[in-house]
């Protein structure tokens, strides 16, 4: 059996080919004792074992949080893992984001720098935040201990405080931080499940209350001294440019400062977004048409249908192909399609920078802080050390802010000016100047055997690469700072091309549909790449957004043909894959699957595992007229050990609300080179009276955490595509399904 490269593995062979590099993963652990913790002890007080915990001599406890905060909780959770072996309540512990430092990079195998995505974030630090706070509790032990001169065993801690029980004496973690600057760092023992105090209890949210109240800061909200706003005029069509313009009118009104061309447009600031917004709609600009000038997303995929029909690149393999069709019973083929998407966070793009001669900060919501750090050394060419980040809170990430556009265009302006400035985006500037969710077609063709069971299945994909437009700033942004530069510049040049080319497939593209772990004895998964030049990135959970629809709409459609209870093919093709099928049982069990559902209502399934978590849906679903109303849906997860359960629903019923947007409703269409959607009307959300009871049971364990951010998304469109048929005998094959149906009519 052979299957697709992951991402690191193209980075590293990438490496190689541009020079012979070794690209090497750095993985942060508990950083023990140096001169330099003890002379911080020394001079501040302060204790500080590793990267992400500070004890002060005033007895506050901050925990360094390098994952962001963009609604998935990460305040809540890594402060909880934190705080468990450090024995303190985690409520007491103060959050502060990060800074952009190589210690926060994330030691997932596919990222290898500090960057928030992929549902890695509480699986990526279950292990090193419990050693953390277990060295630093054990530390401040033995500083008590030493103090008191008294064996480190009779030395407990317990709500952050240290206490011996023989004698009576007890000291607080602040009274005893500079004493524990001095201490070796210990082997540390990690608590059993049955030990824990506060993982898996369903803690209030730590951010609930600044979200509420309006006292949290999102890049929106950042304020400082002297701080102008610019707003950027961007071209029509997607990749043109300005030609020239004329700005006399816009510079003559109130608070306008200065109205200048940058990279992305022509930027207009003023004291206020208003007073730009206002001064920008008097600039006369004359765009070129671009590089995708007469490009339309309608030809994009009659180019992808013609395409499809003929054999890709192998990538994954299992059996005789032509052998399990022939002894299969009637082989059924299908297209399938999935369109274009828009991330659409709540909150759009915006960015802070404050450039000067000899220093760079910069403010905002970014899921990554080392690219934002490196964007911003790529254009001002500042040492790194004068860079500094400080992220805010984040109204929606999604894959979006994974992109350094936004990013840059704030340190242009700011590096024009030399004066600190907010650059905002409006929903139309956010909605037609995306990274898009590729266009992308499905060929697949399966048949069953005599008892049900798969013969044979065949799944071809073409699809645009995601990782030909990360390249530029990934590659490079796994390298040592010193090896940044020219040489990042040809990795991101070699792997772009590997991708582009299908030298390596990009696995993005690939994403569950050459990974399912259905038992499948002859199988084979083709892809061919195509690039139509529409910007593209990583929508939330990737490729398995579509694959997830394809290969699950078609099980189901093959389940069907043969007279199959859909369930029950799963079920068996899961026999050997314990942790999946329990899912699968649960979801069914919890959905009364073997109760019919009420006359008119269809009822759908479907199973996906992606980012190490399984997840099964059921949906319930009629059809009036063309009005898709869901009924009800109900999930099962098993994402290992629970942090905080009120968390884990919450993401998935978010992701789920999210999956089922764009499956109904969702799609960005393209007419000479334009986006025609620009704001809510024309790319609308599922609304709070649209949106089904969502119920979600978890799998218990104490498995090693598993993603959770976005595994409810891929299985909500197949799931609610399969219900859809169940109730109409409408097969569904182009998302979003309310156009499906519309056009069918």
């Amino acid at each position: 059996m052979s299957t697709e490269p992951t991402r690191r593995d193209i980075l590293r062979i990438a490496a190689v080919a541009a020079g012979g590099i070794a690209v090497g993963l750095f993985l942060p652990g508990c950083h023990g004792p140096d001169a330099r913790t003890a002379a911080r002890a020394d001079k501040s007080g302060e204790f500080a074992p590793n990267a992400w915990v500070t004890v002060t001599s005033d007895n506050r406890i901050v925990f360094w949080l390098d994952r962001v905060e963009m609604g998935q909780g990460t305040m809540t959770s890594h402060a909880t893992i934190l705080a468990e072996e450090l024995e303190v309540d985690p409520r007491k512990v103060q959050v502060e984001f990060a800074p952009a430092n190589r210690a926060y990079d994330n030691p997932d195998g596919e990222i290898g720098f500090q960057l928030t995505g992929g549902s890695t974030s509480v699986k990526t630090s279950w292990d090193p935040l419990r050693a953390a706070g277990a060295t630093a509790r054990d530390m401040l032990r033995g500083a008590a201990a030493e103090t008191w001169g008294v064996p480190i065993e009779q030395c407990a801690a317990n709500d952050g405080m240290v206490t011996h029980a023989p004698t009576g004496r007890h000291a607080t973690y602040g009274e005893l931080a500079r004493a524990a600057g001095h201490q070796p760092v210990p082997d540390v023992r990690l608590k059993t499940p049955d030990q824990f105090r506060w993982i898996g209890k369903p803690l209030v949210r730590f951010d609930a209350r600044r979200k509420v109240d309006g006292s949290g800061t999102y890049g929106i909200d950042v304020k400082l001294p002297g701080l102008l706003t610019a707003v950027v005029l961007r071209p029509p069509a997607l990749r043109a440019s300005a030609r020239r313009f004329d700005a006399s009118a816009a510079k003559a009104q109130p608070g306008v400062v200065d109205v200048f061309e940058v990279p992305s447009g022509v930027a207009v600031v003023a004291t206020s977004y208003w007073r730009a917004a206002a001064a920008a709609r008097l600039v006369k600009v004359e765009w070129d048409g671009g590089k995708l000038a007469g490009v339309g997303s309608k030809a994009i995929a009659k180019q992808y249908r013609e395409r499809v029909l003929l054999p890709g690149k192998v990538v994954r393999k299992i059996g005789d192909l032509e052998q399990g069709f022939s002894v299969g019973g009637r082989a059924i083929e299908a297209i399938y399609e999935a369109p274009f998407l828009a991330h659409a966070t709540m909150e759009p793009q915006n960015f802070t920078a404050h450039v000067t001669d000899d220093r760079c900060e910069l403010w905002g919501p970014t899921q990554s802080a080392a690219l934002a750090q490196q964007e911003a050394w790529r254009i001002t060419g500042l040492p790194r050390e004068r860079i500094l980040m400080h992220t805010t809170l984040i109204g929606g990430g999604f894959g979006r802010r994974l992109q350094q556009d936004y990013v840059a265009e704030a340190v242009h302006v700011s590096r024009h000016l030399k004066r600190p400035v907010k650059v905002v985006w409006s929903r139309e500037d956010d909605m037609r100047h995306d990274f898009y969710r590729p266009l992308s077609v499905h060929h697949l063709k399966g048949a069953l055997d005599a008892h049900g069971n798969v013969a044979a299945w065949r799944h071809r994909i073409v699809a645009q690469s995601m990782g030909v437009w990360a390249a530029g700033d990934w590659a490079p942004a796994v390298l040592p700072n010193a090896m940044a530069g020219a040489v990042g510049t040809m990795l991101s040049h070699t792997v772009g091309t590997l991708l582009a080319d299908n030298i390596f497939p990009d696995p993005t593209s690939l994403q569950g549909a050459a990974e399912f772990e259905y038992a499948m004895p002859n199988l084979r998964v083709e892809y061919q790449p195509l690039e139509p030049g529409v910007p593209a990135g990583a929508w939330r959970s990737v490729g398995n957004s579509q694959n997830a629809f394809v290969v699950e709409s078609f099980l189901d459609e093959l389940a069907r043909s043969a007279g199959v209870d859909p369930y029950h093919l799963r079920r068996r093709l899961l026999a050997n894959v314990p942790r999946e099928l329990a899912t699968l049982d649960l979801a069914a069990r919890a959905a009364g699957w073997s109760t019919p559902p009420p006359k008119g209502i269809g009822r759908g399934i479907a199973h996906w595992k992606c980012f190490g978590t399984p997840c099964s849906l059921v949906c319930d679903a009629s059809v009036e007229g063309k009005v898709v109303r869901m009924r009800r849906i109900v999930a099962a997860v098993d994402c290992g050990q629970v942090i905080n359960p009120d968390l884990v629903k919450a993401q998935i019923e978010s992701a789920i609300v999210f999956g089922l947007s764009a499956a109904l409703k969702q799609r960005i269409t393209i007419e000479d080179g334009r986006v025609v959607e620009g704001n809510f009307h024309e790319f609308p959300l599922l609304r709070m009276h649209e949106t089904p009871p969502i119920e979600v049971h978890l799998v218990p364990s104490h498995e090693k955490p598993t993603g959770v951010g976005e595994v409810g998304v891929p299985p909500a469109a197949p799931a609610l595509a399969n219900a859809v048929f169940a109730a109409t005998g409408r097969r569904i094959r182009v998302l979003p399904i309310e156009h499906a149906l519309a056009e069918a009519t």
